[in-house]
């Protein structure tokens, strides 16, 4: 019997299947989609093509598949802005909300589609009076303010790739995202808000751009208020350029495989990968994705994506997913718990948001905040609630669909990267029955299969998840680097896509997300995800959040270690907890050593940065901490393992 890729330790048997009230108005409630995606899906995202998106110039070849460079739609052309934008208005929907916005000191705007279409008209013309060209790269480096979408439409409106950069990150970072992409114009603002205070960006971009040669010109929007420098003939104001600008600019039409934008994520050779992603199978996914996920009514439903545009999650699902829809969504500029713990509650409340997408390491820190926080507010307009960026545990779910769903919302935990472009792996919600922690099934028209180690069929247990053919949003290589390219998604199995995720099929044929196979601990001969021992902690009532690492050990080859935040009011022993871990998952996965903290290392889009954590259980000097949203955590951590003797 051949070796399991990685063990399958957790059992979830709670099932909950769409409501009769919610089936009653859903999008799809039965197999169509999967039968029609499974039959041909080249013909099946053909028909999306066609009815989600409006093209200047119809297609000739649906797909051109020279593994691994796919190009979707070739011969068509369409303008991504156009669909966004001018197209509602036309249809005479110019007076529709296209962004309540929410500002964390609490001013507010409403911008419909006309005036967005109107702000990002001018804003195109005013890249090209500052030089910008089709083919041509433009930063952005901004907070989370309309402007950033303003930017970013304008830029798809005359062809000029965009490359955001999260407001969020080191002058570094910065400028070695502009030096890679030779970015003609950067984008900024002098400072946002966060947690109450402003944060200066200008400076940053200035120390930037001190070491960026491609750089021609700035464009700073006043947010902030803070001093900044301004240099004569570069840096001109966001105002004053649209003050003066012309609100006419016609959208040009673009080839399908236009470049629309490089998205930088970080790799393990330190060196950030520039990931590119064209317009015309960019726009259909995400269209589709969003459309069909959310089970959207674009008439009826105000749509609420937490993320930063700085993530692809913020690209795929607060612009152009949305707005090619003609949505209605609330984009807000700061943290949850400003001016307290029950600002996500209140917003909700204010704008009646009904469909609500966010991250399971902010519904573990609700948890934490506790279950009165969101019972202040009347969240009943909520219908449909969303997961991103890193597997659910099952708890969490649970939490989520009981004190923010109040028992009556189904939750689409979705699975996609950076790399993939839009949600790959998500329930449907009126035809999907929900298992709490599984992202269910590949949506329609996405090829997936789970291997092991010598690329044999798994049909249930663990295993790692590849993708066997290409789907429209896939990433269209890497920016200056095609040996890369192959390198770090299509050489481990061949002929598939597969970017280092490990998942489980359970009898059913569900989806169970492990997380990164760098996250596979190899204990005693057995292959245990930090996933499950994570999702075993968080279980028990005690504890909030918990990340758990796999630490170098000389008996068992790697030791489990966690790190665990208790919920207030709460007292548990780590002998209490490591009981729980073996009585929910087995003894093999108790771990060695449990450290409780106050927080845990975490990047400023919210992930836990494992590696850091590990460095910490090793002993070793900590690497780049410049991408942690509080530095002092890590030292903290540090201090108390020195400190704690662990169990045998």
């Amino acid at each position: 019997m051949a070796e399991k890729a990685i063990d399958d330790l957790m059992l979830e048997n709670r099932k909950f299947p769409p409501s009769a009230a919610f089936k009653k108005t859903s999008l799809v409630t039965g197999t169509e989609l999967y039968d029609e995606g499974n039959e041909d899906y080249q013909s099946f995202w053909a028909r999306q093509a066609s009815e989600l998106v409006t093209w200047d110039k119809d297609w000739d070849t649906v797909c051109e598949w020279n593994l691994p460079y796919a190009k979707w739609f070739l011969g068509g052309q369409l303008n991504v802005s156009y669909n966004c934008l001018d197209r509602h208005v036309l249809a005479g929907r110019g007076d529709k909300v296209a962004f309540y916005w929410e500002g964390e000191p609490g001013e507010s705007r409403v911008i419909t589609y006309q005036q967005l279409l109107d702000e990002v008209s001018k804003f195109a013309n005013s890249l090209k009076s500052l030089g910008v060209e089709k083919g041509d790269r433009v930063n952005i480096y901004l907070p989370m303010i309309p402007e950033a979408a303003v930017a970013m439409l304008a830029c798809a409106r005359i062809g000029a790739a965009h490359s955001v950069v999260f407001g969020g990150f080191s002058s570094q970072s910065l400028s070695d995202r502009i030096n890679d992409a030779e970015a003609k114009v950067l984008i900024t603002a002098d400072g946002g808000y966060r947690r109450g205070e402003v944060f200066p960006l200008k400076p940053q971009a200035d120390e930037a751009i001190a070491t960026t040669p491609s750089i021609e010109k700035v464009v700073v929007v006043r947010r902030g208020n803070n001093p900044v420098d301004m240099k004569a003939g570069r840096d001109h104001w966001y105002h004053d350029l649209i003050d003066a600008a012309s609100s006419d600019c016609p959208a040009e039409p673009m080839d399908s495989e236009q470049l629309l934008f490089l998205l930088y994520t970080s790799g393990t050779t330190g060196k950030p990968k520039g990931i590119m992603h064209t317009t015309g199978g960019y726009l259909t996914q995400v269209a589709f994705t969003h459309k069909y996920v959310f089970d959207l009514n674009p008439d009826k439903d105000i749509y609420w994506c937490t993320a930063d545009v700085g993530w692809v999650t913020g690209h795929s699902y607060i612009v152009y997913g949305p707005l090619a829809n003609g949505a209605t969504s609330v984009m807000y500029e700061g943290v949850p718990n400003y001016p307290a713990n029950d600002r996500f509650w209140s917003i909700i409340e204010k704008y009646k948001v009904s469909i609500f997408y966010t991250a399971p390491t902010a519904i573990r820190t609700f948890m934490k905040w506790g279950d009165q926080e969101p019972a202040k507010h009347d969240l009943s307009s909520l219908r449909l609630l969303g997961s991103v960026g890193e597997p659910i545990n099952p708890e969490a779910w649970m939490w989520y669909h009981e004190h923010i769903g109040r028992g009556n919302c189904p939750i689409v935990d979705t699975w996609w990267q950076t790399e993939t472009g839009g949600i790959m792996i998500s329930p449907l919600p009126g035809a999907t029955t929900l298992k709490p922690g599984s992202a269910t099934f590949a949506l329609p028209g996405i090829g997936m299969e789970v291997v092991d180690d010598e690329c044999h069929h798994v049909e249930k247990g663990g295993g790692y998840l590849t993708l066997t053919q290409p789907w429209p949003a896939m990433l269209r290589g890497i920016w200056k680097d095609p040996e890369r390219y192959q390198d770090a998604y299509w050489s481990r199995f061949e002929g598939r896509y597969f970017a280092g995720d490990g998942c489980k099929l359970d009898d059913d044929g569900y989806i169970w997300l492990l997380g990164r196979v760098d996250d596979v601990m190899n204990v005693s001969g057995h292959r245990i995800s930090t996933t499950e021992v994570e999702s075993a902690l968080v279980s028990h009532p005690a504890v909030a959040e918990a990340a758990v690492v796999g630490a170098n050990d000389a008996t068992t080859g790697q030791a489990i270690m966690a790190y665990v935040i208790l919920r207030t009011g709460f007292d548990v022993t780590e002998s209490d907890l490591r009981n729980h871990v073996a009585k929910e998952i087995g003894a093999i996965a108790k771990p060695k050593a449990i450290f409780f903290t106050p927080d845990l290392p975490k990047t400023r889009s919210g992930k836990i940065m494992r590696r850091l954590l590990r460095d910490v259980a090793e002993g070793r000097n900590l690497g780049d901490t410049t991408t942690l949203a509080d530095a002092n955590v890590v030292s903290e951590l540090q201090r108390r393992a020195a400190e704690t003797p662990s169990e045998d």
